[in-house]
């Protein structure tokens, strides 16, 4: 019985927010499941063995960046590649690792659009020689509570940015990501409203950490991370790094973005890791890195901007990050 459904018995006028997805209810009585089976040290590992991990990709050639990386062990490509939320192919942590294979990467178009001087329609290939390539491995947390260490692949978002040519209209870059019910199982779900949109301010997008991301460890995205070009954005919750990108657009009005239309309460359109603002649900002052152990391993703390305070902190000069969560 789902969550949802447990309400409507009891008779309860619980609001939509206070409600857990279906596929994430789920995924948590499928992982307590496993812990007791396996044994608690053996939890995560036990997820992250219950899909095959991706097959090795294409090679990209990509220069390490000593300037964007941080001293954490990096996590393996195993549990990258198969413990993931990408609601388009699934709830469950495994169904993107399982389902993803119908997505087809080639041909693929990203439109850029909206308050530009320079509109258009780049080719995948065309966007991968835009500017050099490079490795920076940078920390990810996901707004349940767990985080990864991932090589990623890609260059700033702020060199596309720059070559488009944004009016002084554009005060806000949406992005939009592929909405195909044939390639993507997930669709036929309501949990969210399709396409999956995102969005950040000008000068977030301009920061030089927003990367353009076209690979992981080496090689081009699996489809489960988001093949074949996505955002990160890493001092920010992981549901604000855009997958499976199609279209960009430039607007002067803050737009709308799938978690936060879901349940503003819970999702804000900022989404900034800090530990000082808790979910309505649970904490988010500590963190549980994947591959460290199991699911009863000690948390760490969470970072204020994940560890990235002193490059982000001050686009955030007298705000209230309460109120502007």
């Amino acid at each position: 019985m789902t969550s949802k459904r447990f309400a409507e018995l009891l008779g309860h006028n619980i609001p939509s927010s206070e409600i857990t997805p279906e596929g994430v209810f789920r995924d948590r009585r499928r992982l307590m499941k496993l812990a007791g089976a396996a044994g608690a040290s053996a939890f995560l590992p036990a997820v992250a063995a219950a899909q095959s991990a991706a097959p090795h990709g294409q090679k990209l050639s990509a220069k390490p960046n000593s300037a964007y990386t941080v001293p954490d062990k990096v996590t393996s490509f195993e549990d990258i590649t198969t413990y993931n939320n990408f609601y388009e192919f699934g709830t469950d942590k495994a169904d993107p690792a399982r389902n993803a294979h119908s997505l087809q990467t080639r041909p693929w178009q990203v439109k850029v659009e909206g308050a530009v001087a320079h509109p258009g329609v780049y080719d995948i290939d065309a966007l991968l020689k835009l500017a050099p390539l490079e490795e920076r491995v940078y920390r990810m947390r996901c707004v349940e509570g767990w985080s990864m260490v991932i090589p990623w692949v890609g260059y700033s978002l702020s060199e596309l940015i720059k070559k488009v040519g944004p009016t002084s209209n554009a005060k806000y870059v949406q992005f939009l990501t592929l909405d195909d019910p044939k390639q993507m199982p997930g669709l036929s779900s309501n949990i969210l409203q399709w396409p999956y949109t995102e969005g950040l301010r000008m000068d977030e997008a301009m920061n030089p950490l927003t990367l353009l991301t076209v690979g992981l460890y080496g090689e081009v995205l699996p489809k489960q991370d988001g093949a074949p070009v996505r955002i990160i954005v890493p001092w920010k919750y992981g549901f604000k790094s855009a997958k499976s990108l199609v279209t960009i657009r430039f607007v002067e009005a803050q737009p709308p973005t799938s978690w936060n239309r879901y349940a503003p309460d819970e999702y804000g359109f900022y989404s900034n890791v800090n530990p000082h603002v808790d979910h309505p649900r649970w904490s988010q002052a500590t963190e549980r890195r994947i591959g460290e152990g199991g699911f009863f391993t000690p948390k760490r703390p969470t970072l204020m901007f994940n560890g990235y305070e002193t490059q982000v902190a001050s686009l955030y000069t007298g705000m209230d990050l309460r109120k502007n969560f």
